[in-house]
């Protein structure tokens, strides 16, 4: 199945249980030698402070590193974020964040004479769609910051100052930012125990942030672990803990229209159930949701849980497709550019980096693919993005 943009990353939502046999698909491993070819990806290796281009070539097993991959880093890293042109590819570490030139073939050359180009050490961040803002947060600090960027080269644009937005807590999971051409554009920031920010965001003035409002917790006792937007604007996911008050499997997402003025609500039937305790990614195309628990009850694996999108006029829907393993914790999702695979990177690993084709019947639906190590284990692939 071929799939479409996916983000940067109704009513009466009926919610269909799909399968029989077990609680959720469980993979294959290794590959057949026949996968099709993708785009590029890469993966950060926590442990092991490495930066790995990969690629699935034509009829190959599983995918293979880029030329001139891995690349070491100088620190610890934490997120990674693709400006929308594609040509430059920002890495945050503990030092700060670097930015890196991608060339056609996907390969990587560090840029800014290898200095870096914010000392922030953001645990979050994203491109805004125009390519002149780094948006990113660093949990401790206890706000959001527009670093000014130049789109042609990717470098900090001296000629404008950093822009901050002050958030309501020092705890920071991720970061979403609505889509190119949105009427309503914000920033929305999961913020753990502090629920969800949404901040307006203006990106042709001079401080593209406006005043920060919160979205509470379903349940005091949870977190806003994950963040997202669908591709036309029109919908925020966010994924908490303890949102569900009834079964073992308790992590929720939750899904809300997206109208001017901060004003966000949450569509009937929402929190939806992500089949885990603790749904640590979202990623979404105009069709459908995929959510990553990084832990599941009863079980030492994560899984993956994709849903369909219905609309009705002004009202959506969601329907369970299915819910399939992944590895250890898993953290991060991306879907290549060719829309061919879905890939989910696990710290905790067994394998680093799972990766998923989609149903040739059912929209959608995810089929284990290849697994693969992302260096020499135990590396902690903490973050996967796909080249736009």
């Amino acid at each position: 199945m071929k799939v479409g943009r996916f983000a940067w990353l109704g009513v009466a939502a009926l919610v269909v249980l799909a399968g029989c046999k077990g609680f959720w698909d469980k993979p294959t491993t290794g590959g057949s030698g026949n996968f099709a070819a993708s785009g590029v990806f890469y993966v950060l290796n926590s442990k092991t402070a490495q930066l790995t281009a990969f690629q699935f070539v034509a009829n190959s097993s599983g995918p293979t590193a880029l030329t001139g991959s891995p690349h070491t880093l100088s620190s610890l890293p934490y997120a990674m974020a693709f400006a929308p042109s594609g040509n430059f590819l920002y890495v945050s570490t503990v030092s700060g964040i670097y930015v890196y030139s991608v060339a056609s073939d996907g390969t990587l050359t560090i840029a800014n004479s290898g200095s870096v180009i914010s000392s922030d050490p953001a645990f979050g961040m994203k491109v805004d769609p125009t390519g002149t803002w780094l948006v990113e947060v660093a949990s401790g600090q206890g706000t959001v910051n527009a670093v000014p960027i130049s789109a042609s080269s990717g470098l900090l644009d001296s000629t404008r100052t950093e822009k901050s937005a002050i958030l309501p807590t020092i705890t920071i999971s991720q970061l979403a930012i609505s889509p190119a051409n949105s009427t309503n554009p914000y920033v929305f920031i999961a913020m753990g125990s502090g629920g969800t920010a949404v901040v307006p965001f203006t990106a042709g003035t001079t401080n593209p942030f406006g005043t920060v409002s919160t979205i509470k917790l379903v349940s005091t006792a949870g977190g806003a672990l994950a963040v997202a937007v669908d591709p036309a604007n029109r919908l925020l996911y966010v994924g908490e803990t303890a949102a569900l008050t009834t079964g073992t499997q308790t992590g929720g997402l939750r899904v809300f229209t997206i109208a001017a003025n901060s004003v966000i609500t949450e569509i009937t039937g929402s929190p939806f159930s992500t089949a885990g305790t603790g749904p640590s990614a979202i990623l979404a195309d105009s069709a459908n949701i995929w959510v990553a628990n990084k832990a599941v009850s009863g079980s030492t694996t994560g899984n993956i849980t994709g849903f369909s999108l219905a609309t009705s006029g002004t009202a959506f829907s969601l329907t369970l497709i299915n819910t399939i393993a992944a590895g250890i914790s898993t953290n991060s999702l991306a879907i290549d550019n060719t829309g061919t695979y879905l890939l989910a990177a696990n710290p905790g690993g067994s394998p680093d980096l799972s990766t998923f084709t989609f149903d040739t019947t059912t929209t959608g639906k995810l089929v284990a693919a290849a697994t693969a190590s992302t260096g020499t284990d135990p590396v902690q692939a903490v973050v996967v993005v796909a080249h736009p």
